[in-house]
């Protein structure tokens, strides 16, 4: 059965014409007006980043700095904890009704405070819909003309989706919006596999002009094992913070409870992290090959000693495999 859906063709066609178009990463920054630090966040989904800009975001603004805190994860949960798990509208959302309407988008649209934090997402496009980073410059895009250098902030903290591969993500990196980048990560392979891309990329920018480096990482999750803790050695990043695996943080984050104040036992935490993070140059790393990346893991865990067997022809044709003739023409020895 075939179902009827009007102009299925050309929205196929649009479709397929924006996965091969590369995104433009044209997008006017001026240089910040104020003496303002830009600082992105990468890491792995799931990682705990959210949990960690919330945080370390509230401490800040408890010390009386002025912190604008700016989701551009298309999963939009940045702001969930910081706001007790109330969602707020994007500004790719709100961009997009208020066009419809005729209307301007406003700062009261998309921007929202707590605790001294100033705080928006950018958002995505729907599901199946369009480009994640593309929907990032998009957002940037409107930030410029809401006046982004013209705000009065000390700290501006970008919650960014670790996959760099993707120039929109690449973003802060590529164009030199932010000074410098800070990754999360934890003692697993995957959560490392992404800070190693993220050193890569910064890597390369550099190799073109580029002057954003590697501030230093924060181990989330902290088990003790020491695989990040010898990631950071060997990439020559400074840890900026230690969060334990605790059970106390585990369920005040499943509960949307901000633990960065000194409301809390965790407060001496996240203010060392604060001010490790204001103080932090931006370092050129040296990314790990894939074997080096093994190489921080036993190889029961990752199964780096495994030897690669090559196929054959005879292997990939299977049950149809059969000895064709040569043409080859073989002479005796003589």
């Amino acid at each position: 059965m075939t179902l009827d859906i009007p102009n299925l063709k050309d929205f196929d066609a649009r479709l397929r014409d924006e996965a091969h178009e590369e995104p433009s990463l044209e997008v006017p920054m001026d240089p910040p007006t104020k003496k303002t630090q830009i600082i992105a966040i990468y890491g792995k989904g799931g990682i705990g980043k959210s949990f960690t800009l919330a945080n370390l975001s509230h401490m800040m603004a408890e010390m009386g700095k002025r912190v604008l805190l700016i989701g551009c994860d298309p999963k939009s949960d940045t702001t969930s904890l910081l706001f007790g798990g109330k969602a707020c509208p994007t500004i790719i959302e709100t961009s997009t009704r208020k066009k419809l309407a005729g209307e301007e988008v406003k700062i009261g649209d998309v921007c929202f405070k707590r605790g001294g934090v100033f705080a928006m997402e950018l958002g995505g496009p729907e599901v199946g819909r369009g480009c994640g980073g593309r929907g990032i410059i998009h957002g940037f895009e409107l930030l410029e003309k809401l006046g982004f250098h013209d705000w009065d902030f000390d700290y501006v903290l970008l919650d960014f989706l670790g996959d760099v591969v993707c120039g929109g993500f690449g973003l802060p990196i590529a164009r030199d919006m932010a000074q410098k980048v800070i990754i999360v990560g934890s003692n697993d392979l995957q959560s490392l596999y992404v800070a190693n891309n993220v050193c890569s990329a910064v890597e390369y920018f550099r190799k073109l002009g580029g002057n954003v480096g590697v501030a230093g990482i924060v181990i989330n999750k902290d088990d003790g094992t020491g695989e990040a803790a010898a990631f950071a050695k060997e990439v020559n990043i400074p840890i900026l913070a230690s969060i334990p695996a605790d059970e106390d943080l585990r369920r005040k984050s499943a509960n949307y409870q901000i633990v960065g104040t000194n409301a809390t036992q965790w407060g001496a935490l996240f203010t060392e992290l604060a001010g490790n993070v204001a103080d932090a140059p931006p370092l050129r790393p040296k990314p790990l090959s894939q074997d080096e990346l093994l190489g921080l893991f036993s190889a029961e865990t990752t199964g780096k000693d495994f030897v690669l067997e090559p196929a054959s022809d005879a292997d990939m044709r299977g049950k149809f495999a059969a000895e064709k003739v040569s043409l080859e023409v073989v002479y005796d020895n003589v």
